[in-house]
């Protein structure tokens, strides 16, 4: 008996001490968490639990250049260090539309103070203009230095006051975090009115700022996590620069006086049309079948035309697409009025279909054969139709002949 208690004293003991292990175990491993936190906060070197390196973007500098005549003059300078298995580069994106405003978006150069690969290479998708820096035959490591500078027309907003200038800095398309941003403006005339907010959506938060005399405006922000930018505000005094009226893509239907003119005369044309069909003349199928295929290829330049120069999102039919449409409309009636005629046209025999012609006897109708009659050498056909007096008098005239019934 004493035995079996000591055991249970044992056992008591050996899982009362247990809760006392897991704690001292937690205690000891909890400080090495938070440092790994710092660490990833801190800094691109920094290593996860497996053989890859996070990616970010230690600094990323950029400076605005407002020029006399409403360009922004831009030059990014983007510090990327790259995981260890390493890239073949960087890709930028900048919004070359938002809603129905266009920006356009020229004069691209890259370059890189590390030596890595910085050729650039640019397409639109969506309603961003993607700038690709690198060589997709080499591949870079480590921390390298890109320099993207390009020219934007269209980014100021004319107002009745000031002319406004609202332009996201960095972009809300970078999937690694930013450590350091810093974003300088420089104008022709004296900044009185700038600010800078940053975040992503509704968190927004205030930028850091330092004024580098009278001419120009420095904003710096540290931590921002991926998808968080930086959008820069500023008011010049109206007059102080040129702003020429922003770019808008055009809508849909781009109804001008050129326009209005054209479906004016697509409806005459429909109405010149059915003129024809009804006074029964000849309907120039051929000329119909010309306007339509022209009028086809009209809206097809244009429309093509819009796709090149703006994008496929930024597609909009204007007075080219309204005429090409105006003279499909116009062969489509001239082609089906043609076939409307063919359909109710009498065809005799050996001949080919006449325009006027009275349509065919419908033979449903008739109960009876026609009865040739045989008038001085001549052959006439009486309707029999039963009821009919031609059909009675026809009956009468053939029984009195000799062998007649």
């Amino acid at each position: 008996m004493p035995d079996v208690r000591g055991r249970v004293r044992a056992r008591t003991v050996a899982l009362g001490a247990l809760p006392a292990i897991v704690v001292l175990v937690l205690l000891a491993l909890a400080p090495a968490a938070p440092a790994a936190g710092r660490a990833a906060e801190e800094g691109g070197a920094t290593w996860d639990a497996g053989p890859e390196r996070f990616e970010s973007i230690p600094a990323y500098d950029v400076v605005l250049t407002i020029a006399s005549n409403g360009d922004l003059h831009v030059r990014e300078t983007i510090t990327y260090d790259f995981a260890r298995g390493g890239e073949h580069g960087i890709v930028r994106r900048l919004p070359y539309r938002r809603g129905d405003r266009l920006f356009e978006i020229r004069d691209v150069r890259t370059s890189s103070s590390t030596g890595a690969p910085a050729r650039a290479r640019t397409r639109r998708l969506w309603h961003d203009l993607l700038i690709t820096v690198g060589d997709d035959d080499r591949t870079v490591r480590g921390r390298q230095a890109y320099v993207i500078e390009y020219t934007v027309s269209g980014a100021f907003t004319p107002g009745a006051v000031h002319d406004e200038l609202n332009w996201d800095v960095l972009g809300t398309s970078w999937e690694v975090p930013i450590r350091e941003a810093a974003v300088r403006v420089e104008a022709p005339v004296v900044l009185r009115k700038a600010r800078c907010r940053s975040g992503t959506g509704e968190a927004v938060t205030g930028c850091l700022r330092d004024r580098d005399g009278p001419y120009a405006i420095e904003f710096t922000q540290s931590g921002l996590r991926p998808r968080e930018s930086m959008r820069v505000t500023v008011l010049l005094p109206k007059g102080a620069i040129t702003v020429p009226p922003p770019l808008r893509a055009r809508p849909h239907w781009a109804v001008t006086w050129a326009g209005s003119g054209m479906l004016l005369l697509a409806l005459a044309g429909i109405a010149a049309v059915a003129e024809i069909g009804r006074a029964g003349r000849t309907v120039p199928v051929d000329g119909g079948r010309v306007l339509l295929a022209f009028g086809g290829l009209l809206v097809a330049a244009d429309v093509s035309h819009e796709i090149a120069r703006h994008g496929v999102w930024a597609l909009s039919a204007g007075d080219a697409s309204l005429g090409g449409v105006t003279l499909a409309v116009v062969g489509t009636a001239i082609v089906s009025l043609h076939r409307f005629r063919v359909r109710i046209t009498h065809r005799g025999p050996g001949e080919r279909n006449r325009v006027g012609d009275e349509p065919p006897v419908r033979t449903d109708r008739l109960r009876r054969p026609s009865v040739l009659l045989v008038r001085s050498g001549r052959i006439a056909a009486a309707d029999v139709t039963r009821g009919s007096e031609p059909g009675r008098r026809a009956r009468r005239a053939a029984q009195r002949r000799p062998g007649g019934r």
